[in-house]
């Protein structure tokens, strides 16, 4: 898969494209239904055209309304994987700033899905907006098209409820991953890099991996879960996660995502951690001491495991 940033639009294929456009966060069920729509377009040309999607980065709303913008279901990178798994070919990333954002709509008609990628066929959801003050929509893309000689495909809203980005993270933040999860078709992968903690938990028997997350990612409802991480040498491992300021030992810590691997012996330090999420166990406590806190700490562990074990199909069909 070809990956085309600003300044590199040299890299892109002179052939036509069938495009798909939108930022595509979380890349859920919703989103798969628009790209294999776009994928399966019929007419021996589409079939031949470059399957292409335009996606921006950071997201618009960081840009045009950064006191109301979106946490980030996944990080640009993650996104990449997921348009690639899917069978993407290229991928224009847009980098959405003041300059982008004062394009009109028919100027990005013309550099972009005319100029740069040759659209022959595009799939947008109905609520698509684009170009400057956002008055680009289906119908004037649609005038668009028959200017420059290319379809335009207004994909219908899928599922009930509304598959949407907001409905994932509205659910990640109450704690509710079993729906996030329903609406993404998969577990909810938080990645983040492991960094250096207070060793607290090996101190308890029960070592963790602290990991930092990039600035502005959605972090589930502060609480216990049960779910699986990838180490480098690219396995999934059960995984016992901690989301909280551990109120034991500290009054108003800091927010720390904890992953305890069972079983697991190794450097992971810097290491980049893929973190899937499989259920909510419980919420954050406080125990009448240290031994109380070890032994929930223990049953949390099991239960874990049990549910990583029951979960071994899911996992291996999804987290790939």
């Amino acid at each position: 898969m070809i990956v085309v940033r600003d300044g590199e639009t040299s890299k892109l294929s002179s052939s036509d494209s069938v495009i798909a456009i939108g930022v595509f966060d979380g890349l859920h069920r919703g989103h798969q239904a628009v790209i294999d729509m776009m994928l399966h377009l019929d007419g021996e040309r589409a079939r031949d055209a470059v399957p292409t999607v335009v996606t921006f980065d950071p997201h618009p709303a960081r840009v045009l309304a950064p006191e109301h913008a979106p946490r980030l279901i996944g990080t640009l990178d993650q996104r990449l994987e997921g348009f690639r798994a899917l069978g993407i070919e290229q991928v224009r990333v847009l980098t959405f700033d003041r300059r982008l954002a004062a394009e009109s709509a028919p100027d990005f008609v013309a550099r972009v899905l005319a100029g740069e990628l040759h659209a022959w066929e595009i799939v947008v959801g109905a609520d698509f907006r684009f170009g400057r003050d956002r008055i680009g929509d289906v119908a004037l893309l649609s005038a668009e098209g028959q200017r420059y000689g290319f379809g335009v495909y207004e994909a219908p809203t899928f599922g009930e409820p509304r598959w949407s980005s907001s409905a994932v993270r509205a659910a990640l933040e109450e704690g509710d991953v079993a729906s996030a999860n329903e609406t993404l078709g998969r577990p909810f992968v938080l990645r983040g890099r492991v960094e250096h903690g207070d060793a607290r938990g090996g101190e308890l028997g029960y070592a963790t991996a602290n990991l930092a997350t990039e600035a502005f990612q959605v972090v589930p409802l502060e609480g216990i879960y049960a779910g699986a991480a990838r180490t480098p040498d690219r396995t999934w491992r059960p995984a016992a996660i901690s989301i909280g300021t551990r109120p034991q030992f500290y009054e108003n810590g800091p927010l720390l995502v904890e992953v305890h691997l069972p079983g697991f012996e190794g450097d992971l330090y810097d290491a980049s951690l893929d973190v899937a999420f499989l259920a909510r166990l419980r919420g954050e406590e406080v125990f009448s001491d240290v031994d109380a806190l070890v032994a929930q700490i223990g049953r949390d562990v099991q239960q874990t495991v049990e549910l990583f074990k029951k979960f071994s199909e899911f996992t291996s069909a999804l987290l790939e």
